[in-house]
């Protein structure tokens, strides 16, 4: 016989991970699939670090799923002893005249402050004085300012889809890597599946495939654009300033709408290698999909970045790039996420989509997932914020 599952989830990057941990957390008997071996560096969780801020300028909304991921995540270090979170603070950097959107928002400085005040998240605005004073790495304008959270940071997001796999399967979810998806058929009672490996029953399944979610939903394909995108590590130039200056004691994670085409964002040195800090523009020029997708950064690409989004704003950054990474974006319009029942399929849970702006979130959105997947509603962040498009 076909073994039945009571959810099944498929992918298990950012959400599925957290959503498979916090199903198997409950006692549930659950399946998690992936074509790869998660965490890999074929999608979007990889990276090494990612940016959390409770204050999000792509909406108020945002604030309680980042602060209860927030708390998971203490929750996981306490369970594990791993390092999931570090809060050295965040800077969002804007000024007078055109800037670069950031997540399609022109006015994404004000949207954080907007935000902060809403949801009652400490913060500093800070002039360019204050700025320059705490933060001398960076080459600011006159008229610019800032917006500093202390309580974000960023995470480290294979370590944080590791631990919650890890525990998944402690608590006794089983997980299969290696094994694709080719084709589901909801129906009233259940929801079947087949692999390039085997057949499965579940109550409900979990697609949260990344951009591999086109593929699975080719009727909304139209819905999700994905976006590729450039991550560098640039050495750090000791002769302009020491490189303990970049540590995550004195240097903050930073979002900062540049004066250019693109925003662009960056970390602080965090290990004990050689002295580097990771930079990363978003674009939303071009798109592409996982079959087609270039993965390797050209020499061009390292060389724009350096000359047009580094020289001039960190001139302490030299121009040699020690490595690079290709992530993709799946996005939607308005940077939304996408964590919803298909109208005409109630058993099928799309929850993948989240407009390059996910990890901060996806341990709360996963819990929210899992309480939807097993028939209840959730406790702790809403998801009526991000339905599907009818």
């Amino acid at each position: 016989m076909t073994e039945r599952f009571e959810a099944i989830v498929v992918g298990l990057g950012a959400f599925g991970s957290a959503t498979l941990y916090q199903l198997a957390k409950r006692g549930r008997h659950v399946l998690g699939i992936d074509q790869f071996a998660p965490p890999h560096n074929l999608g979007s969780t990889h990276g090494e670090t990612r940016i959390t801020r409770l204050a999000c300028g792509e909406g108020a909304v945002y604030t309680a799923s980042a602060r209860r991921s927030h708390e998971i995540w203490r929750d996981l270090e306490r369970q594990t002893g791993k390092q999931l979170l570090v809060q050295n603070g965040l800077l969002v950097i804007s000024g007078l005249g055109p800037r670069a959107k950031a997540h399609g928002n022109p006015a994404f400085l004000d949207s954080t402050i907007d935000a902060a005040r809403q949801n009652a998240v400490p913060h500093d605005v800070l002039s360019e004085h204050s700025i320059r004073q705490r933060f001398p790495a960076f080459n600011i304008s006159d008229d610019d300012r800032a917006y500093y959270e202390p309580e974000a940071g960023y995470v480290f997001p294979e370590e944080c889809v590791a631990t919650q796999l890890q525990l998944a399967l402690q608590s006794g979810a089983h997980i299969h890597t290696h094994e694709k998806l080719l084709r589901f058929e909801p129906y009233a009672d259940k929801v079947e599946i087949v692999t390039d490996r085997a057949s499965y029953v579940a109550d409900n399944i979990v697609l949260s495939a990344g951009p591999w979610i086109p593929e699975l939903l080719p009727h909304l394909a139209a819905t999700f654009t994905i976006r590729r995108q450039v991550l560098t590590w640039f050495r750090i130039d000791e002769t302009v300033l020491a490189a303990e200056h970049y540590r995550p004691e004195t240097f903050p994670v930073f979002y900062w709408q540049l004066p250019r085409r693109q925003s662009i964002y960056g970390f602080p040195w965090v290990d004990n290698g050689e002295p580097t800090i990771k930079l990363a523009t978003e674009q939303y020029d071009s798109e592409t999909n996982p079959e087609v997708v270039e993965r390797t950064a050209s020499v061009d690409e390292i060389r724009t970045m350096h000359a047009d989004y580094i020289a001039e704003f960190l001139p302490g950054i030299s121009d040699r790039c020690v490595k690079s990474a290709i992530c993709m974006y799946t996005c939607v319009d308005d940077a939304r996420f996408i964590v919803d029942r298909l109208p005409e399929h109630p058993r099928v849970i799309v929850a993948s989509p989240c407009s390059g702006h996910g990890f901060k979130h996806s341990a709360a959105i996963g819990e929210a997932i899992a309480e939807l997947a097993i028939g209840g509603e959730p406790s702790k962040v809403p998801l009526d914020q991000f339905t599907m498009p009818r």
